[in-house]
């Protein structure tokens, strides 16, 4: 037994009008499982129950928000989110949540994949000046030897970890007010790995917080490729242990390469992850999910999907 190999609407949904014709093409390239990505929009859903119901695809996973809130156009996946203290803001992100959940159960997804927020500032964001030191020196996250950047790292995380308390309390609340009606509806939320520095969960903390939960708990880790690169680049985790760390709670895989710029998205081989390690991580359980951009062309989608397949027949 192989894992489930999907491929992610993030690559077409934009440019297609009809759910079926979307679908059909993503067929077409030899995929017989989706992931409904976050840019899903209300107009795409007929046609894509349909191509469900004659079994053109199956839907291995969703992406919250999906479908997007009516009047939404684009990919909005943070649009509101868990960590928000503003009533009326949690108030959508619940909303729309069990939405998304009722939706993944209609389509007979395994998983949503959800953002957890972030922790905002008012004026002084400590990741604007780990950003600036990194576009001076791109390399200094992989190299300890950098004390500078090692002394501006640790002083920005002691300032994110005392804004954090009331932030990462409201996403432990909100998880809990949408965990058993996912129960009910047969679907596992998929916590995602994150890519920019102030979103929630801190990757040092993911172990910890998944253990609060029970073995039984329709929830698990969702490992984005790209996103662990990006953080690994800005000294924030080393891939290969954050992999080993989270491996008993993993249950799915977002799957893209990032180049040499710090782009994400890229076709596998495209870019400077080792997916031979990765591969080490996967279990026959596992949902792997090619997440890539508009912008790939379709031979490098092909090739993706042979890429990641050989790895898997290892």
């Amino acid at each position: 037994m192989k894992p489930i190999l999907a491929l992610s609407t993030s690559w077409c949904s934009h440019r297609h009008q009809d759910g079926y014709a979307m679908i059909k093409e993503m067929a077409g390239l030899g995929f017989d499982h989706v992931e409904l990505s976050h840019g899903i929009r209300i107009t795409l859903v007929p046609g894509i129950l349909r191509a469900v119901e004659e079994g053109l695809v199956r839907i291995s996973s969703t992406h919250n928000f999906c479908p997007l809130p009516t009047g939404v156009m684009q990919a909005a996946p943070n649009l509101f989110e868990p960590s928000a203290r503003e009533v009326r803001e949690h108030d959508q992100w619940l909303r729309h949540t069990r939405r998304s959940i009722d939706f993944a159960a209609q389509v007979g997804a395994q998983v949503l994949v959800c953002h957890l927020g972030s922790v905002t500032f008012f004026w002084f964001h400590p990741g604007r000046k780990l950003r600036r030191y990194l576009e001076e020196h791109p390399d200094a996250g992989r190299r300890p030897e950098d004390k500078a950047y090692a002394a501006l790292l640790r002083k920005s995380l002691a300032s994110l970890r005392r804004r954090m308390p009331p932030f990462w309390a409201q996403v432990k609340a909100s998880i809990a007010e949408v965990i058993d009606y996912a129960r009910q509806r047969g679907v596992k939320l998929g916590f995602e790995n994150r890519e920019k520095f102030e979103e929630l969960p801190l990757d040092a903390d993911y172990a910890e917080f998944l253990a609060e939960f029970p073995a039984a708990a329709p929830v698990g880790y969702w490992h984005d490729t790209g996103h662990a690169d990006i953080k690994a680049a800005m000294g924030l985790l080393e891939h290969r242990s954050h992999l080993q760390a989270l491996a008993p709670r993993t249950i799915g895989f977002h799957l893209h390469d990032v180049d040499a710029q710090g782009h994400d998205h890229q076709p596998i081989g495209g870019g400077q992850i080792d997916f031979a390690m990765v591969s080490a991580f996967w279990r026959p359980e596992h949902l792997l999910t090619l997440e890539l951009s508009p912008r790939v062309r379709t031979e490098d989608v092909v090739q993706s999907k042979q890429r990641i397949e050989a790895l898997a027949a290892k």
